[in-house]
Protein backbone atom coordinates (compact mmCIF):
# COMPACT_ATOMS: atom_id res chain seq x y z
CA UNK A 1 0.00 0.00 0.00
CA UNK A 2 1.44 3.39 -0.91
CA UNK A 3 0.93 6.67 1.17
CA UNK A 4 -0.01 9.39 -0.51
CA UNK A 5 1.87 12.25 0.51
CA UNK A 6 0.62 15.30 1.99
CA UNK A 7 1.17 18.69 1.13
CA UNK A 8 3.30 20.39 4.41
CA UNK A 9 1.48 23.27 6.60
CA UNK A 10 2.73 26.12 5.65
CA UNK A 11 5.81 27.08 7.74
CA UNK A 12 6.87 30.26 9.05
CA UNK A 13 10.62 30.93 9.78
CA UNK A 14 9.56 33.34 12.71
CA UNK A 15 7.61 31.68 15.03
CA UNK A 16 3.85 33.06 15.64
CA UNK A 17 4.00 36.04 18.10
CA UNK A 18 7.72 36.24 18.54
CA UNK A 19 8.92 39.70 17.29
CA UNK A 20 13.04 39.74 15.56
CA UNK A 21 15.06 40.20 19.04
CA UNK A 22 14.09 38.02 21.81
CA UNK A 23 15.38 38.23 25.38
CA UNK A 24 16.46 34.69 26.95
CA UNK A 25 17.00 34.76 30.69
CA UNK A 26 19.35 32.46 32.28
CA UNK A 27 18.69 32.36 35.39
CA UNK A 28 19.42 30.70 38.91
CA UNK A 29 16.31 29.17 40.06
CA UNK A 30 14.09 29.97 37.41
CA UNK A 31 11.12 28.24 38.02
CA UNK A 32 11.32 30.73 41.33
CA UNK A 33 11.69 33.48 39.29
CA UNK A 34 8.84 33.03 36.73
CA UNK A 35 6.42 32.46 40.13
CA UNK A 36 7.92 35.87 40.98
CA UNK A 37 7.41 37.31 37.35
CA UNK A 38 3.73 36.38 37.39
CA UNK A 39 3.40 37.94 40.98
CA UNK A 40 5.22 41.40 39.96
CA UNK A 41 4.79 41.60 36.78
CA UNK A 42 1.61 39.64 35.91
CA UNK A 43 3.67 37.91 33.25
CA UNK A 44 1.65 35.48 31.14
CA UNK A 45 3.29 31.78 30.77
CA UNK A 46 3.47 30.17 27.38
CA UNK A 47 5.51 27.28 28.09
CA UNK A 48 7.22 25.63 30.61
CA UNK A 49 9.60 22.27 29.93
CA UNK A 50 11.33 20.79 33.00
CA UNK A 51 13.62 17.89 33.49
CA UNK A 52 14.47 16.28 37.24
CA UNK A 53 13.91 18.71 40.30
CA UNK A 54 11.94 21.29 38.86
CA UNK A 55 14.65 22.90 36.96
CA UNK A 56 13.32 24.30 34.02
CA UNK A 57 15.12 23.40 30.50
CA UNK A 58 12.98 26.19 29.08
CA UNK A 59 10.14 28.40 29.85
CA UNK A 60 8.57 31.10 27.64
CA UNK A 61 6.42 33.89 29.04
CA UNK A 62 4.90 37.38 27.86
CA UNK A 63 4.60 40.72 29.01
CA UNK A 64 2.09 42.76 26.85
CA UNK A 65 3.14 42.12 23.45
CA UNK A 66 6.24 40.57 23.80
CA UNK A 67 7.70 37.21 24.57
CA UNK A 68 10.86 36.54 27.08
CA UNK A 69 12.39 33.26 27.07
CA UNK A 70 14.44 31.75 30.10
CA UNK A 71 15.95 28.51 31.62
CA UNK A 72 17.99 27.86 34.64
CA UNK A 73 21.57 27.90 34.35
CA UNK A 74 23.24 24.19 33.92
CA UNK A 75 26.83 23.15 34.97
CA UNK A 76 29.43 23.85 32.35
CA UNK A 77 26.73 26.64 30.66
CA UNK A 78 28.18 29.70 29.27
CA UNK A 79 25.77 31.80 30.89
CA UNK A 80 26.34 33.15 34.47
CA UNK A 81 24.01 34.42 36.60
CA UNK A 82 23.73 38.03 37.48
CA UNK A 83 23.73 37.19 41.21
CA UNK A 84 27.18 35.43 40.28
CA UNK A 85 28.42 38.32 38.51
CA UNK A 86 27.57 40.85 40.97
CA UNK A 87 25.96 42.89 38.20
CA UNK A 88 23.06 42.81 35.46
CA UNK A 89 24.55 43.52 32.01
CA UNK A 90 21.29 43.89 30.24
CA UNK A 91 18.40 46.00 31.22
CA UNK A 92 14.83 44.79 30.29
CA UNK A 93 12.74 47.60 29.62
CA UNK A 94 9.11 47.40 29.62
CA UNK A 95 6.68 50.29 27.54
CA UNK A 96 3.25 50.41 29.70
CA UNK A 97 0.32 52.53 30.28
CA UNK A 98 0.04 51.41 33.89
CA UNK A 99 3.71 51.80 35.02
CA UNK A 100 2.69 53.05 38.02
CA UNK A 101 0.52 50.01 39.16
CA UNK A 102 3.13 47.94 37.99
CA UNK A 103 5.82 49.46 39.49
CA UNK A 104 4.14 48.99 42.73
CA UNK A 105 3.49 45.77 42.83
CA UNK A 106 6.84 44.94 41.63
CA UNK A 107 8.30 46.31 44.68
CA UNK A 108 6.33 44.88 46.70
CA UNK A 109 6.87 41.84 45.66
CA UNK A 110 10.57 42.60 46.81
CA UNK A 111 12.27 44.43 43.75
CA UNK A 112 14.96 46.64 44.54
CA UNK A 113 14.25 50.54 43.71
CA UNK A 114 17.52 51.39 41.44
CA UNK A 115 16.30 54.63 40.35
CA UNK A 116 12.82 55.73 41.31
CA UNK A 117 10.17 56.05 39.51
CA UNK A 118 9.59 59.44 38.18
CA UNK A 119 8.94 62.00 35.03
CA UNK A 120 12.20 61.99 33.61
CA UNK A 121 13.40 65.34 31.38
CA UNK A 122 13.36 63.22 28.05
CA UNK A 123 9.36 62.71 28.55
CA UNK A 124 8.76 60.12 30.31
CA UNK A 125 7.94 58.43 33.58
CA UNK A 126 10.72 55.91 33.71
CA UNK A 127 12.40 54.38 36.68
CA UNK A 128 14.65 51.42 37.33
CA UNK A 129 14.37 47.86 39.30
CA UNK A 130 16.48 45.12 39.62
CA UNK A 131 14.21 41.68 40.54
CA UNK A 132 15.68 39.35 43.40
CA UNK A 133 17.20 36.94 40.71
CA UNK A 134 19.59 39.81 39.79
CA UNK A 135 17.94 41.07 36.38
CA UNK A 136 17.49 45.04 35.63
CA UNK A 137 14.33 45.93 34.84
CA UNK A 138 13.22 49.79 33.66
CA UNK A 139 9.63 50.60 33.31
CA UNK A 140 8.24 53.40 31.12
CA UNK A 141 5.92 55.14 29.79
CA UNK A 142 5.82 58.56 27.09
CA UNK A 143 4.22 61.09 29.17
CA UNK A 144 3.42 64.90 28.10
CA UNK A 145 5.63 67.66 29.23
CA UNK A 146 5.88 71.18 28.83
CA UNK A 147 9.44 72.14 27.29
CA UNK A 148 10.05 74.37 30.50
CA UNK A 149 9.63 71.13 32.84
CA UNK A 150 11.95 68.94 30.54
CA UNK A 151 14.42 71.90 30.39
CA UNK A 152 14.32 72.13 34.29
CA UNK A 153 14.59 68.43 35.34
CA UNK A 154 17.61 68.08 32.78
CA UNK A 155 19.13 71.16 33.92
CA UNK A 156 18.68 69.26 37.63
CA UNK A 157 19.62 65.71 36.19
CA UNK A 158 23.23 68.04 34.96
CA UNK A 159 24.12 69.00 37.94
CA UNK A 160 23.74 65.96 39.98
CA UNK A 161 26.04 64.36 37.13
CA UNK A 162 28.60 67.21 37.28
CA UNK A 163 28.65 66.14 41.51
CA UNK A 164 29.55 62.27 40.32
CA UNK A 165 26.01 61.10 41.39
CA UNK A 166 23.78 59.59 38.93
CA UNK A 167 19.85 61.25 38.95
CA UNK A 168 16.93 59.39 40.48
CA UNK A 169 19.67 56.08 41.60
CA UNK A 170 19.25 54.69 45.14
CA UNK A 171 22.65 54.89 47.25
CA UNK A 172 23.55 50.75 46.95
CA UNK A 173 24.62 49.33 50.39
CA UNK A 174 27.19 46.66 49.99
Amino acid sequence: MTRKKTKPKKFEAVPVGFHTVTPSLAVKGAAQALEWYKKAFGVKELERKEVEGGILMHARFKIGDSIIMMSDIFPGAFHKSPLDLGAASVTLHVYLKNVDELWKRAVEAGARVDMQLDDMFWGERYGQLTDPFGHSWSLSKRIPMFKEEMERKRQEAMKMFEQGKHPGYEEQTQ
